[in-house]
């Protein structure tokens, strides 16, 4: 009669371990998703005037504002939405403003090899959903939630960039909404190279970082006049070579 008795102790002591995981379970969640929504909202001080402006060339530009603000959802990048926006109102064809999107975004396949190993085993929905709001400020804030906690990263990465994917919709909005009577003083269209200069300050920690970022900088101003934003491109690929560059020689 022992052995029984102790079956039915042991057999109770898992099931209230497992109740006690799935009570905590959801607090955790939740807990993550806070810290996502928070670590984001900084960014969203750069981001939300970004947004704004590309809502502002949405409105004002010689195609229909549905159209324009369609950009966010499918191409959800701000520069590569302002180009598609303008080559658009140009009359340029599908073939050149596609391309001229991919050369823009070609850098999130940079970050989504960075990212891709944290991925892993998860599901389709969630890796399409994930590579989908893939973007610079959600890169960030993501690789630093899986830098903190692998097993909860992926609750700190949706939440954090499923934040800035709908304050950027709201930001377009209201940039349509304004159109072109923004007062001058405001200029907002300044936050586009303070977006990106938000991003530099934070990314610099390190003498590497620093030289690929100023290595970057320079040839993406002194290469605004390529074809299809092509500077950008080529910015991002000779800051990331001299940045691996200078580690190797400070190892």
């Amino acid at each position: 009669m022992i052995e029984p008795r102790r079956e039915r102790t042991d057999m109770a002591t898992i099931i209230d371990q497992r109740t006690t995981r799935s009570a905590t379970l959801p607090s955790d969640a939740r807990l993550e998703m806070t810290a996502g929504v928070r670590a984001m909202l900084p960014w969203l001080v750069g981001v939300v005037p970004f947004g704004m402006v590309v809502g502002m060339t949405a409105r004002t530009s010689g195609i229909s504002t549905t159209v324009g603000l369609a950009t966010g959802a499918t191409i959800y990048s701000g520069s590569a939405q302002i180009s598609a926006i303008e080559l658009i109102d140009d009359g340029a064809s599908i073939a050149v403003v596609v391309l001229s999107v991919m050369v823009i975004n070609a850098r999130l396949l940079l970050y989504g090899t960075s990212i891709a190993p944290h991925w892993r085993g998860t599901g389709r929905g969630f890796r399409a959903a994930a590579a989908y709001l893939l973007v610079d400020p959600s890169y960030v804030v993501g690789m630093h939630g899986y830098e903190s906690d692998r097993r909860s990263g992926h609750v700190h990465y949706l939440a954090a960039a499923i934040t800035l994917w709908v304050a950027w919709h709201a930001a377009m909005l209201a940039g349509a909404a304004l159109g072109g009577g923004v007062p001058e003083w405001l200029s907002l269209h300044y936050a586009v190279p303070l977006f990106l200069l938000a991003e530099l300050v934070r990314v610099v920690r390190s003498r590497p970082a620093l030289a690929g970022a100023a290595v970057a900088a320079v040839i993406a101003v002194a290469g605004t006049q390529l074809p299809l934003h092509g500077g950008l491109l080529v910015a991002v690929v000779a800051g990331a070579t001299c940045g691996f560059v200078t580690e190797g020689r400070t190892t």
